[in-house]
């Protein structure tokens, strides 16, 4: 493409590439949708990158003609291997969005219209974002809900075959859902957070997988009182710290896995709910304790969070902290003081060695090379 001579207002202003859906911003400038989509909607940004100027809407329109000549200098320059790009399709119109949500919620067009749906949320950003504003998020976490309480009381079907909630629980994690939507599932009864831990036990991975992710954003965005309330109760309540201890045992070499594992653990563990059914589960210190320094920085940070967690406020008894000296908890965290892992990690690992100091700093049970790490 070197040698020819392209116009440069075929170009894209921010990758500099050939545009193949133009569309214009309301300041007036010419993008690819691909590339301001990726600006707006992935980058958070509310101004047009050429004119600094900030946006009243982020509606665009396309620039058919643009298009045109773009589509024309391709077939002209067929010869030197240039391909003419296609017509985009146009995104989806509100009105059949509606609609289709609106079928969705029948039995026996549910099936059909959630892999539309699916393959609509995959086409383009702006898609995502009108089935976000349409109130998909709602709709789809209806879907999930209705669907699990009925597999959980004892549908023949089983966890085996793609279900509603299945398809609906991908498209919710494709939607990459806003703040203020994540925020309006953690309801006041808290059903979407138990369907969420009953698709956690599933037999499809993919269900298992995005039930975690969806957990974590929903828990990130929770507001301090919810997190620290009920609806983090009725997570463990329905056995979200136990999934959560498998997933680390059955997935230990996925790190991206881990990583919202963790994450999903040290928010659950921020009640004592939580700290208890993490010390309850035979697995549960050893398994979170084996991931510092095995898995990525994330992961060490958020298992030695964990533990520090369980230090502070469920360590009364010596049962605990014999065990946590046992499984060789305390030898990793001097071992954390060892390594180049962060200043947070290490600062937090020398938090919980000096508080439970009397208890741990002169075992035989912690080999000579690690006592002399112990923090005074």
């Amino acid at each position: 493409m070197d040698e020819l001579d392209v116009p440069t207002f075929f170009l894209c202003p921010i990758s500099l590439e050939i545009m193949k859906d133009p569309v214009i911003l309301s300041t007036g400038i010419t993008y690819d949708r691909m590339s301001i989509e990726k600006w707006i909607f992935s980058g958070k940004n509310d101004t047009c990158p050429v004119t600094k100027q900030k946006l009243g809407d982020s509606e665009l329109t396309p620039n058919h003609t643009l298009r045109r000549l773009i589509q024309s200098w391709c077939t002209l320059n067929a010869s030197y291997g240039v391909e003419r790009i296609p017509t985009p399709r146009p995104p989806i119109s509100k009105s059949q969005l509606m609609k289709l949500l609106n079928d969705s919620k029948s039995p026996k067009l549910q099936m059909e219209c959630l892999r539309k749906l699916k393959f609509i949320v995959s086409e383009n950003e702006t898609n995502k974002r009108c089935m976000e504003d349409a109130g998909a998020s709602e709709i789809l976490a209806s879907i999930i809900t209705s669907a699990s309480i009925v597999s959980s009381n004892g549908n023949e079907d089983g966890f085996e075959l793609s279900r509603p909630d299945d398809e609906a629980l991908d498209i919710m994690c494709h939607l990459q859902l806003s703040e203020k939507s994540l925020k309006s599932l953690n309801g006041e009864k808290g059903e979407f957070i138990e369907s969420l831990m009953r698709l956690m036990q599933c037999d499809n991975y993919e269900s298992r997988t995005y039930s975690v992710i969806l957990l974590k954003s929903i828990l990130k965005v929770a507001d301090p009182l919810q997190k620290s309330g009920r609806n983090r109760i009725k997570a463990v309540e329905a056995g979200a710290v136990s999934v959560m201890i498998d997933f680390l045992c059955d997935h230990s070499s996925q790190r991206r896995v881990c990583e919202m594992v963790l994450v999903v653990l040290d928010q659950l563990c921020q009640c004592a709910e939580g700290r208890a059914e993490l010390l309850n589960h035979g697995a549960g210190l050893a398994v979170v304790s084996k991931k510092i320094l095995r898995v990525s920085q994330l992961a060490s940070e958020k298992a030695v969070k964990i533990i520090l967690s369980i230090a502070k406020f469920s360590a009364t008894t010596p049962n605990v902290l014999q065990e946590m000296l046992h499984l060789g908890v305390v030898g990793k965290l001097c071992l954390v003081l060892q390594t180049e892992c962060g200043e947070k990690i290490k600062d937090r690992a020398a938090e919980i060695l000096k508080l439970h100091a009397r208890a741990w700093k002169n075992t035989s049970c912690l080999p000579i090379n690690l006592r002399t790490s112990y923090p005074s």
